[in-house]
């Protein structure tokens, strides 16, 4: 249990949150560990709540270049034999690290998550814990990956050669950041295994997350994201069929978020990348008349069919709607 231990952490402007998070780290029950925060450019006190730490940390400061750059110039000064990313707006409970060293000496394993929480924070200044979140044991963590699964990053740790062999965060990257790593550690050959129990809190503010704030940006990363995922496995000779089909089924999940913002033509080109990634898809879908339909017509006119009905439903909605508010209009005035 003397193995070094690095704890990184991204900081943009985040003097709100930062002490809580550096101080979760300085209160762990694991004693050999070194905590690094590199502040990405910013603009509010950050840099004196850092300073005020002094040899309790290890700090640096650069341009704003990102998250991941954070992510990559802090690893670049580790020395630690176990890697721990943390947002610096989340924070870990004191027994996490040590559990999770525990686990990692014991097993074998490359890289072990657990259950996390997220802490909302409402409009009103108001904030709750919410229930716990249960990520599970996966039957084929690369293939769960590869559909829409995720744990939050803070419930993770990481042996030091898994991120080595992973080549680092991606820094082109605007979304689906922490997705893309681990599924780089994991594709590099990592084992990972699950660990229950709750030991980390990820914040969420008011009711805004990057799908509903900006989905196109969302699902514009995301498929970056699969199209690299692909080509990895490819090059490996990795790429069964079953990948083929989560990537397919990631992409069938993204048209169903395009086509209820209403982004149509975004639609149509993620059903198209389905089929393209595997050709005879089929979704499998609870809905008996959708299966119905697939059985008899497949799956690109099924989804046709599904689009009509839609855009069908949406205009009658819009062209009811003035209606239904001129009628309460002329009921309250008379």
């Amino acid at each position: 249990m003397s193995k070094l231990i690095s704890v990184i952490i991204p900081c943009f402007n985040a003097a709100r949150w930062l002490a809580e998070a550096i101080d979760s780290c300085l209160q762990q029950t694991y004693p050999n560990i070194e905590i690094i925060v590199i502040d990405d450019g910013s603009t509010d006190n950050s840099l004196e709540i850092l300073k005020s730490y002094g040899d309790k940390i290890i700090w640096k400061n650069c341009s704003h270049q990102g998250g991941n750059h954070a992510r990559n110039f802090g690893f670049a000064l580790s020395k630690g034999e176990y890697i721990q990313f943390l947002d610096a707006d989340d924070y870990i409970l004191p027994e996490k690290i040590e559990r999770q060293v525990r686990f990692l000496e014991k097993t074998g394993v490359d890289v072990v998550y657990g259950d996390w929480r997220y802490k909302h924070h409402l409009p009103d200044g108001t904030n709750y814990l919410d229930k716990i979140e249960i990520p599970g044991e996966q039957a084929d963590i690369l293939e769960s990956l590869l559909v829409d699964w995720w744990t939050a990053l803070a419930s993770l740790l990481y042996r030091r050669t898994a991120v080595e062999k992973s080549g680092g965060w991606d820094k082109e990257l605007a979304a689906a950041q922490d997705r893309d790593f681990f599924l780089s550690v994991v594709i590099n050959g990592a084992k990972v295994l699950y660990q229950p129990g709750c030991y980390s809190v990820y914040r969420r503010y008011g009711y805004v997350t990057v799908s509903s704030s900006s989905p196109n940006r969302w699902i514009q990363n995301h498929s970056i994201v699969l199209k690299k995922a692909e080509n990895k496995l490819l090059k490996l000779n990795k790429l069964d069929d079953k990948y083929r089909y989560a990537i397919a089924q990631c992409y069938l999940n993204m048209s169903r978020v395009a086509l209820k913002r209403n982004y149509f033509k975004l639609y149509f080109k993620l059903i198209e990348e389905v089929l393209i990634t595997y050709p005879d898809f089929k979704n499998k879908s609870r809905k008996t008349i959708y299966v119905f339909l697939q059985n008899i017509c497949g799956f690109r006119q099924s989804e046709r069919l599904v689009f009509s009905f839609i855009f069908t439903r949406k205009i009658v909605r819009f062209t009811i709607k003035p209606f239904a508010q001129i009628k309460k209009i002329v009921q309250v005035s008379s």
